[in-house]
């Protein structure tokens, strides 16, 4: 049973509403007003009010007794009075936070039933030894050819910059650091958000299997999501020891940078960043990637000129760059098993493609360890 009663809002519950409304800067008076009281729960006494009256289930914020909730819109005898009852009284409550997550999961959910599930490829041979660790076993043929860095001696090549910006480091992963981000990479692909190969909006497919990790970019739009377009999964997160080897790499330019150029602030020639996106690519060895810029982060990260920074693990490959679309004036670079590549600055909007893979080129201490499908795996890092 209702009840219709009239009653004086109380001057502590109406100045706790004064007080929630910046905006207000009357003084608090009591006001007269028709409240519908439910008639739910015990009978209380409405001391401010002079009158005895049914109290809800819930009270007041301020905890006053004399308000219970419901409050019927149309006994309030003017637009004033309606000013300082809140908005959610004589309304139906709205689901929780946690119920309205819920319910929009399950939307979310329901919109993929229709969605087609994608068979994640496999870098790895199958029986491979991939999921075991690295144990440094190298036969002593092989332990002389690595230094005391961990990084393997080549004749005749260095740390080297090709350009403003543009930083090459040869040899630089370890072998065990290329032993787990193959494994980091293998676990990672065959999950939810796992390799595919990509395709454009005329039906045509890259030739590379491709995944992402931070966030997804969507070859069709160029632009980066946060699920991909067509299965909904959510992209992996980027492993901290690759970032870690990022940061290392970006300081390791740095410095080199700085001994060869002879200047006070190498960021003005080569920006440091930090990385949320990672485009993972495994090339077979049939895979390529025309002359292309990567243009699709943000304008402040490119105005900055933000690098991106290139890994190589496995087969080698052929490098192409330049200012222009023109495979004939683009300069040649191998890109090995472990090399780092890092371009920014003026260097940012380079034109840079893989026109073929080196086959049979990879360390074999790497296959051995890792069981790596013949081709060469890519890690792009960068910030949006």
């Amino acid at each position: 049973m209702l009840l219709n009663r009239t009653t004086i809002v109380s001057s502590r519950y109406h100045h706790y509403l004064c007080r929630r409304c910046p905006f207000n800067t009357e003084r608090f008076v009591p006001r007269q007003v028709s409240l519908r009281f439910s008639s739910l729960g015990d009978n209380v006494e409405c001391r401010n009010s002079g009158a005895n009256c049914s109290r809800g289930r819930d009270s007041s914020p301020s905890g006053n007794s004399a308000i219970p909730l419901y409050v019927h819109e149309a006994n309030l005898t003017s637009q004033e009075d309606r000013s300082f009852v809140p908005h959610h009284f004589g309304k139906k409550r709205k689901h929780g936070d946690g119920e309205r997550l819920q319910h929009e999961r399950n939307k979310f959910s329901d919109s993929l039933k229709g969605l087609p599930k994608v068979k994640p490829f496999d870098i790895c041979l199958s029986g491979s030894r991939s999921g075991a660790k690295y144990t440094g076993s190298l036969n002593g043929k092989n332990r002389e050819n690595w230094n005391e860095m961990g990084h393997i001696k080549v004749e005749g090549t260095k740390q080297r910059i090709l350009r403003p910006g543009m930083v090459l480091l040869k040899q630089y992963i370890t072998l065990s650091e290329q032993v787990k981000m193959v494994k980091n990479c293998r676990d990672l692909g065959l999950g939810p958000g796992g390799f595919y190969q990509p395709g454009f909006q005329g039906g045509g497919k890259l030739h590379l299997q491709m995944m992402c990790l931070g966030m997804d970019w969507d070859p069709q739009t160029k632009k980066y999501e946060d699920r991909r377009h067509f299965d909904g999964s959510e992209p992996p997160r980027i492993p901290h020891e690759f970032s870690l080897l990022v940061k290392r790499a970006i300081q390791d330019a740095h410095a080199l940078v700085k001994k060869e150029c002879s200047v006070s602030n190498v960021e003005d020639i080569l920006p440091s960043m930090s990385p949320n996106i990672c485009i993972v690519n495994f090339y077979t060895t049939s895979g390529k990637l025309g002359l292309h810029q990567d243009r699709d982060e943000s304008s402040k990260s490119l105005s900055k000129g933000l690098p991106v920074v290139s890994l190589s693990v496995g087969d080698s490959a052929e490098f192409l760059y330049g200012d222009q679309r023109n495979v004939e004036e683009a300069e040649r670079v191998v890109l090995e098993s472990g090399d780092v590549l890092i371009f920014g600055g003026k260097s940012r909007h380079i034109f840079h493609g893989v026109p073929s893979i080196i086959r049979k080129s990879a360390p074999k201490a790497l296959l051995e360890e890792t069981g790596l499908c013949p081709g060469r795996l890519n890690l792009t890092f960068r910030q949006f």
